[in-house]
C-alpha cells in the first residue's frame, strides 16, 4: 500500500463528484478506533467541504448501548436524509446519562458521520464513500485515556473489550476505500482499489 499526501480540498472535491448514496446525500462514514483522530479529521474535512454537516456517533450511543444504535440512526437519520427531509436525532449527554433535545441535520450534498461503527454493515449500504483513520488500536486507545484522563479508566476498559468484540463481529476496516494517517503536515492517504476489498 502507498500513502500520499492529499490536501483536504482535494479530498472534498473528490467527495463532491460522487454520487449521491442517501437520497440527494453523500453520506460519508469516517470510521477508525476510539482516540484514532476521527473528530479532528472530520471536522477539518467539513471546513474543506465548506460547513458539510457532521453527524457524530457518539450522539448515538449511549453507556447502555455502545453498539447498540443502528434502528436509531436509521430511523432518526437515514430514512429521512433518503427522502431529502431534515433529519432530527436526539443527542445522548455523557455526563447526565441521558437523551437531550432533538438537533436537526440537514441533507446537505455531503453529509460527514464519524464514529467508531461509522462503515458497520448496517450502514455501508448508504455510504458513497468510507474512510477508515489508519491508526493501529493501542496507540488510538492510548490516546484515548490520555485525553479523557483517570477518572474514565473503568469506562476505558469496558470501552476496549466492547470495540474489540465489535470489530471482531463486524469490521470495517476491510471495507474502506480510503485509508487515512495523521503525520506532522495534515494527512497521507491511500486509496484502496475495489479488487481489495471483500
Amino acid at each position: 500500500m502507498t500513502f500520499q499526501h492529499l490536501p483536504l480540498p482535494e479530498l472534498a472535491e473528490t467527495l463532491r463528484a460522487l454520487p449521491p448514496s442517501c437520497g440527494p446525500v453523500r453520506l460519508v462514514g469516517v470510521d477508525g478506533h476510539a482516540g484514532s483522530g476521527k473528530s479532528t479529521f472530520a471536522a477539518l474535512l467539513a471546513e474543506a467541504l465548506g460547513g458539510a454537516p457532521v453527524l457524530r456517533l457518539d450522539d448515538l450511543a449511549s453507556h447502555t448501548a455502545l453498539f447498540d444504535w443502528t434502528q436509531r440512526l436509521r430511523r432518526q437519520v437515514i430514512d429521512p436524509l433518503s427522502r431529502g427531509d431534515v433529519a432530527a436525532y436526539e443527542p445522548y449527554d455523557w455526563n447526565v446519562r441521558e437523551y437531550g433535545a432533538p438537533r436537526d441535520l440537514e441533507p446537505a450534498p455531503v453529509v460527514l458521520m464519524e464514529g467508531v461503527g461509522a462503515g458497520r454493515r448496517a450502514v455501508r449500504p448508504f455510504l458513497a464513500r468510507l474512510l477508515w483513520m489508519d491508526t493501529p488500536r493501542e496507540v488510538s486507545w492510548g490516546r484515548g485515556r490520555l485525553r479523557d484522563g483517570p477518572a474514565q479508566s473503568d469506562f476505558w476498559d469496558g470501552w476496549v473489550r466492547a470495540e474489540h468484540e465489535h470489530f471482531a463481529d463486524d469490521p470495517s476496516r476491510p471495507f474502506a476505500d480510503t485509508l487515512v494517517r495523521q503525520c506532522p503536515e495534515g494527512y497521507e492517504m491511500c486509496q484502496m482499489p475495489p479488487g481489495a476489498r471483500p
